[in-house]
């Protein structure tokens, strides 16, 4: 019965925290009163967007902290988004948005993998942070992203200290400098890509499907939207024990399935529609062929069916009535309905009429989950939530079956079977980079190798650690150099020069004395004492190789390169020829190597015996923007004999 089953792993959980700036808080219990409005205020400027959006597994929710140590208390939020990392997102777009209107609040937000904003934008960080010295750096503050910096020697810059700072430090250190404290353009580009088309971007990633459903159930998600996730995890995340409940269905009976249309998530559809799924045959859920028109909404709706079961299963039908009640007996219930009519939540809407009571019913679910979230003890359960819906929601089997015949239509699912171009589109797009270009058949003749020597000198150039080596940033905009000196220098300091006191991220410029993401290694700068040795070092270096020169030339290792004078026309090479011979010395130097030649010409070998699939040469370079055009020439890959 059961090819394909899923247990419960460890959620992922992001954990978002508001302070309020040091000079707005006044006494400990004003500061309390304060920062419970601004739960009331924040909660309800977003129910808009936060209302009807389908969580994979918590809502966003906040609620007051009192403080501890040197943490101040703030308003505290903590969510499990689980498989869904859009949600994970969405949150880092409200955080930003909430300090952008209430520029008194200062926002940090952090998950399972500690400063996850850092990671997104990694490859745009200054040298100097790690995750060893980043902690309670990042912070949201006037809706742009902050990263604290560190004084490059202790006590230059007196408002900055020594170590990673507390959270009240970094609190007092945004209120007094915020101007030098905002983030490099690059990085903030970085985390606002990722959160880029908010909030349009939640109906983008919405499925609506067709599906063969119980009556009760079609009629609870009518009520509660949301509820699908809560079904479709139960489900998802089944295994044997939960399943017996579903060898006899005694809540949702397949006699009163009735055909409705349920809005899915992207990420929850995927899951329902992956799984392979036989049911039990005492469950009366049977599926028509697979050749069946209606075979898919059969088939969801049975999965659906089987999720609602086991969440309903797992409580008493005689729960307490105690938990029915929590949301109208609050004391914020009041306030926040008035707010939400201030706000226009419900449109212009007739009160009392059916659509008036709906989006009011949504709203008192929001606020139970997000605003007046009680304790675990005292929560309803998503099982317990449904039976209550069950008793209180009055719906007419006839009536749902009336209405199938003016369902909406159904969402393309292409976007399940993505292409191979398509999956490296999103692929490029997730990780920040443009998408290469295509190569048209009619580019691939002229297509310029200068581009493939170009990109690896640029890499080459780039300083390197016990860390790892550095791409270059922007390889199809800025212009590519070779500073040979440079290049030099660096074997200076490898060979064992006098070592300098500064390294990549010391700087020269105003406010130098704090490291920021324009660190720059300076490699012209030396002492008067220096030159002499550098000079010295140079000399031998440049002997090491002369002489490694004249070993090589009574080798075979030259004919496996491609020269210089291989390259040049054959008159020319018969005048150098005749001149070597004049001079005596044609066996004994060997002739320059052509080494961006031998370099694409190496590359593009590599690249052909991949055969289409992923290399190291493909790797490296579309790394680095460059994409080459379709291997078309089929010749065998040994070398050809001359006639």
């Amino acid at each position: 019965m059961e090819e394909n089953m899923k247990f419960a792993t460890v959620e992922d959980t992001v954990e978002y925290r508001l302070f309020l700036i040091p000079d707005k808080r006044g006494d400990p219990e004003e500061h309390r009163e304060i920062l419970q409005k601004y739960i009331e205020r924040i909660m309800t400027q977003f129910a808009p967007i936060l209302v009807p959006y389908i969580w994979q597994n918590q809502p966003f929710n906040l609620k007051y902290k009192p403080g501890k140590g040197d943490v101040p208390a703030h308003i505290f939020g903590m969510t499990k988004f689980g498989d869904n990392i859009e949600d994970e997102w969405f949150i880092v777009y409200i955080v930003k948005q909430i300090t952008k209107e209430f520029p008194e609040l200062v926002a940090r937000i952090e998950d399972n993998d500690g400063e996850f904003l850092l990671i997104e934008a990694a490859d745009f960080l200054p040298k100097w942070l790690d995750p060893d010295n980043s902690a309670n750096r990042v912070f949201f503050h006037q809706g742009e992203l902050c990263i604290i910096p560190a004084p490059r020697k202790s006590g230059t810059v007196s408002w900055l200290p020594t170590t990673p700072p507390t959270i009240s430090q970094a609190l007092s250190i945004i209120s007094t400098h915020p101007e030098k404290i905002l983030a490099s353009e690059s990085v903030r580009a970085a985390v606002n890509r990722r959160i880029r088309g908010y909030p349009e971007k939640i109906k983008a990633s919405l499925h609506q499907a067709h599906c063969f459903l119980p009556a009760g159930i079609a009629a609870v998600l009518k009520q509660h939207p949301r509820l699908v996730a809560a079904g479709v995890q139960a489900f998802y995340l089944r295994d044997p024990i939960d399943l017996r409940a579903c060898r006899v269905f005694k809540t949702f009976l397949p006699e009163t399935r009735i055909m409705t249309s349920v809005t899915f998530t992207k990420c929850l559809y995927a899951q329902l529609v992956q799984q392979r799924f036989v049911p039990d045959r005492r469950s009366g859920y049977k599926l028509p062929p697979p050749c069946h028109p209606q075979y898919r909404a059969h088939e969801l709706g049975m999965k659906l069916a089987h999720g609602f079961e086991i969440l309903c299963s797992k409580c008493s039908p005689h729960f307490s009535d105690s938990k029915k009640s929590l949301v109208t007996t609050s004391p914020l219930w009041a306030g926040f309905l008035e707010s939400l009519k201030k706000n226009d939540y419900f449109k212009g809407l007739l009160e009392g009429s059916v659509q008036y009571q709906e989006r009011l019913e949504m709203a008192k679910n929001y606020f139970q989950l997000s605003v007046n979230r009680p304790e675990s003890s005292h929560a309803m359960s998503p099982g317990e939530e449904i039976l209550t819906l069950l008793q209180t929601i009055p719906f007419d089997i006839e009536e749902l079956k009336k209405e199938e015949a003016y369902l909406p239509p159904e969402d393309d699912e292409r976007w399940l079977d993505l292409s191979p171009d398509q999956l490296d589109q999103l692929l490029q797009e997730a990780a920040g980079r443009k998408e290469p270009e295509s190569v048209s058949k009619g580019q691939e003749e002229n297509y310029d190798l200068t581009r493939v020597s170009e990109s690896m000198k640029a890499f080459i150039s780039k300083v390197s650690t016990h860390k790892g080596a550095e791409l270059p940033r922007e390889p199809s905009e800025a212009p590519i150099t070779f500073d040979a000196d440079s290049f030099l220098n660096y074997f200076d300091k490898i060979l064992g020069s006098k070592s300098h006191e500064s390294d990549s991220d010391d700087l020269d410029e105003e406010d130098s004395e704090c490291l920021d993401s324009e660190d720059d290694l300076d490699l012209e700068t030396q002492e008067p004492g220096e030159e002499a040795s550098v000079k010295g070092t140079l000399d031998d270096l440049k002997s090491y190789m002369a002489q490694m020169d004249q070993e090589l030339a009574h080798t075979s290792i030259a004919k496996s390169f491609t020269t210089q004078k291989q390259m040049e026309p054959l008159s020319q090479t018969t005048n150098d020829n005749s001149e070597e011979e004049d001079s005596g010395t044609g066996g004994s130097v060997m002739t320059p190597v052509d080494v961006d030649l031998n370099l694409v010409s190496n590359i593009l070998e590599s690249y052909s015996s991949q055969a289409g699939l992923a290399g190291p040469a493909s790797n490296l370079l579309q790394s680095m923007g460059v994409q080459l055009p379709d291997n078309a020439d089929h010749r065998p890959t040994s070398k050809p004999t001359k006639d």
